[in-house]
């Protein structure tokens, strides 16, 4: 009788034991990631730790800090394994084009959305952080997303500028599944002119880093990319981190899929600082001036207004 009832005691057990640990991850606290948060470089997709990364500037090394950021030539390394041949063919002309001192119709210079992941490029955004959704807005040309959370992907997805998004947390994490992202005449991954198809599928993983973290990530990716700390130098939208504040960053992790575009799955990193003040409102100016030598599709009224 012992022997019996323990068995049908190591039965309930492992029967139970999925549903306690569901129970478990499902109380783990809930990060705070509201406010507004500095990301102190421009068109910068950080590279992992390990595993396939980003496109990166092939002439940053040679051309100065600032290359590829502040007005230095965008030249895409189209040897980056991760990229289809006539993915890396798109890469290879544009940076052909712009190591002629010519210029390329990208998202920001036409004044079209800039999509996942193109938007985290932005110097910043602010989170609005609600119980069953998360909008986050950036400073740029007013671009906003919102992502429902608990909420699955709609059985036929219409593909959407910046796609369907849907959240939960995990382990302390916001998780955010993007799909549905429509491609246009100026879509593209980075500055770089990387292409997506309509198979991309973007996966990013918000986490609260202690602050030696954040620094350590920042300063690695320094290496890279020039980083933007204040307004004197460039920091022209959104707004520069707060250099008083030594609290906790925010790092994003990129993945990235698109079986059309890419030869294997690849991550990238976003790290942001606390904020120094609520980010600046920057509007694209429909303007036909963005880059030389070419004119700019922005849109037009056939006749004014007033």
């Amino acid at each position: 009788m012992t022997r019996l009832r323990n068995l049908l005691l190591l039965v309930i057990s492992a029967v139970a034991a999925p549903h306690l640990g569901q129970a478990a991850a499902s109380t783990a606290p809930i990060p705070d990631l509201s406010g507004s948060w500095s990301h102190a470089c421009l068109n910068c997709l950080e590279l992992p730790l390990a595993g396939p990364g980003p496109v990166t500037n092939s002439v940053r090394l040679t051309r100065g800090p600032q290359a590829g950021v502040g007005g230095g030539p965008l030249v895409g390394d189209y040897t980056n394994p991760i990229l289809q041949p006539w993915a890396a063919e798109v890469v290879k002309r544009s940076g052909e084009i712009s190591l002629a001192g010519d210029g390329y119709p990208t998202p920001r210079n036409q004044c079209w959305p800039e999509q996942v992941p193109f938007v985290l490029g932005n110097r910043g955004m602010k989170i609005l952080q609600q119980t069953d959704q998360i909008t986050i807005v950036y400073p740029f040309d007013h671009q906003f997303r919102q992502v429902r959370l608990n909420q699955p992907h709609p059985a036929q997805v219409t593909p959407s500028w910046y796609g369907d998004s849907v959240g939960h947390f995990e382990s302390g994490e916001l998780v955010i599944d993007t799909v549905g992202i429509k491609v246009g005449r100026f879509s593209m991954i980075d500055w770089f002119g990387t292409p997506f198809t309509g198979a991309l599928h973007v996966v990013e993983r918000y986490r609260l880093l202690d602050y030696p973290a954040t620094m350590e990530a920042i300063a690695r990716d320094a290496k890279e990319h020039f980083q933007y700390n204040g307004i004197t130098d460039g920091f022209d939208n959104g707004s520069p981190p707060d250099p008083n504040y030594h609290g906790k960053g925010l790092q994003i992790e990129v993945k990235i899929e698109d079986t059309g575009a890419f030869t294997m799955p690849w991550s990238a990193t976003v790290t942001h600082r606390r904020a120094l003040d609520e980010p600046w409102e920057n509007v694209c100016s429909e303007s036909v001036d963005w880059y030389p030598g070419k004119t700019s599709s922005v849109p037009a009224a056939n006749s004014p207004d007033f």
